[in-house]
């Protein structure tokens, strides 16, 4: 039966224990939720991914960890596993942060996650800020729909095979990078994906330097090669879809005309589809159709 425990009784502790995610603040530490406070205050075990930062994020907020903390960072991620589910079965809440941002995305807590999955132990979130979806706001670009790709390969090769992956992606792609990278990264995506693809660069968002960049790939490059310093995300502009040459759906039209359906109206079948003009679509059928045939 499915858990229909309230995101409420994962702060305060219940009967059953439970692994809580929570978002911790990027830079502005007016950004911490009160969930995030009294979640902090009243966990029986914090799992951080830095312990000096998640003390002095408390400290900072006035708060008072009275829980256990512990380390989980990426190299002991799997290893604090087994012992962060027995708390859980013995019915105390987890809190799992991270240094900046929401725990899973592009930081630990996914192994976590799906272990407590596994062993059908209750799993919330206390939602927060977020560097993708802040960035995407930030970005002017059409971001309706958009996909996450994490950090890029780190050397040249992959990375170029990966941003030969974007270059049809119809969706805004969003990115994290490191400074001392972006330069070659941008110079990279100028090669592959043209220098007239837009993109924002954002970096050290709701820091009191937060800056965010915006033009097409080639001014980005050129802006970067002076270095870009700080937290770096970096949102692409999604691939404009191809121009369909109506010539190439004259085919389409004359097999439904075969099948008895009028020319215009199977010109306005076809065009509609294919979003292109009905009228463009009519004019290449007749002009195929006066052509001499192959002999």
């Amino acid at each position: 039966m499915a858990d229909e425990s309230t995101a409420g009784d994962a702060v305060r502790g219940s009967a059953g224990g439970r692994l809580v995610l929570a978002a911790t603040p990027m830079g502005d530490i007016g950004d911490a939720s009160q969930r995030l406070r009294d979640a902090l205050a009243s966990a029986d075990v914090v799992a951080a991914e830095d312990t000096r930062r998640t003390r002095a994020l408390a400290k900072a907020l006035g708060v008072e960890i009275t829980g256990r903390v512990v380390s989980f960072y990426d190299h002991v991620e799997t290893a604090r596993v087994p012992a962060l589910l027995a708390e859980i079965e013995a019915g105390r809440t987890v809190l799992l942060v991270t240094d900046a941002g929401m725990p899973s995305v592009s930081d630990p807590g996914y192994r976590m996650v799906a272990a407590c999955v596994e062993h059908d132990l209750s799993v919330t979130c206390l939602p927060g800020p977020s560097a993708v979806t802040t960035a995407l706001a930030l970005s002017a670009l059409p971001v309706e729909r958009f996909c996450f790709d994490g950090f890029p390969p780190r050397k040249p090769g992959p990375r170029k095979e990966w941003l030969r992956t974007l270059r049809e992606e119809p969706r805004a792609c969003v990115f994290f990078e490191a400074p001392h990278r972006l330069a070659e990264c941008l110079t990279d995506a100028v090669e592959v994906l043209g220098p007239d693809r837009r993109a924002a660069v954002c970096r050290e968002l709701t820091k009191t330097y937060e800056q965010v960049v915006r033009g097409t790939l080639a001014e980005l490059a050129e802006w970067a090669a002076d270095s870009a310093r700080g937290e770096i995300t970096v949102v692409l502009e999604g691939a404009q879809p191809k121009a369909t040459d109506p010539a190439d759906l004259v085919g389409q039209v004359e097999a439904l005309t075969a099948q008895g359906l009028r020319l215009k109206d199977a010109c306005t079948h076809i065009a509609t589809a294919n979003n292109v003009s009905r009228r463009a679509l009519y004019d290449a059928v007749l002009a195929a159709r006066d052509q001499p045939a192959a002999p």
